[in-house]
């Protein structure tokens, strides 16, 4: 199983990017474990070397997970401040370390890049992996989240599992490649073999 944590950078229950996540948490394959943060509007002011519950849950939640998922609205040009105090403690914990992450964008074109650019450097900070294959932009509009939270829109539906299948190869064990010593290993007998006829010719004189 392939357990991913999906992170939104909103902290409005209505919000259309926490709505995304959620869709996908409903639409992953059986394969895949995805669970939705909820604690974001709890978590402390990052303060460097102090202990919070709810920072220690956080912390242990990134760090299990095999690959975080982001979608953020804009706010001021850049992250949602509650995302950036998320990520500050996430990147002094080391969570992040070679972490694949992506994110799904479904803001309209030009309303969501200063929040994108903002997260990349952030997550590059924290040496987090940047999963270009399952990087998803899909406007959408609010009209789109139902009564139920959830979107209902096919197009997303598939985004998601073909997000979720690119984690899945991300994390795959590789095949160990066989050294190449063990491909002539059958020749090793032959070794003492040769010297010994090789001794025997020259004592013949031959």
């Amino acid at each position: 199983m392939t357990r991913i944590l999906l992170i939104s950078g909103s902290t409005r229950e209505a919000s259309l990017h926490t709505a995304a996540l959620r869709t996908a948490a409903m639409v992953a394959p059986g394969s895949v474990i995805a669970g939705l943060y909820d604690g974001l509007r709890g978590l402390p002011a990052y303060a460097p070397g102090e202990q919070h519950d709810a920072v220690t849950l956080l912390r242990h939640m990134a760090g299990t997970a095999q690959g975080i998922v982001f979608s953020t609205p804009e706010i001021a040009g850049s992250l949602p401040g509650s995302l950036k105090n998320l990520l500050d403690w996430l990147v002094e914990g080391a969570e992040l370390w070679d972490k694949p992450v992506a994110w799904v964008s479904v803001a309209n074109p030009g309303d969501d890049h200063g929040a994108l650019s903002t997260l990349e450097t952030v997550l590059g900070h924290g040496n987090a992996r940047v999963l270009r294959s399952a990087i998803i932009r899909l406007p959408m509009g609010k009209e789109a989240v139902g009564a139920d939270g959830l979107i209902a829109d096919a197009r997303l539906h598939q985004a998601m599992r073909d997000m979720f299948h690119a984690f899945e190869r991300a994390v795959a064990p590789k095949p160990e490649e066989t050294p190449s010593w063990q491909v002539q290993s059958s020749l090793y007998p032959m070794v003492p073999q040769l010297q010994a006829g090789a001794a025997r010719h020259r004592r013949s004189g031959s």
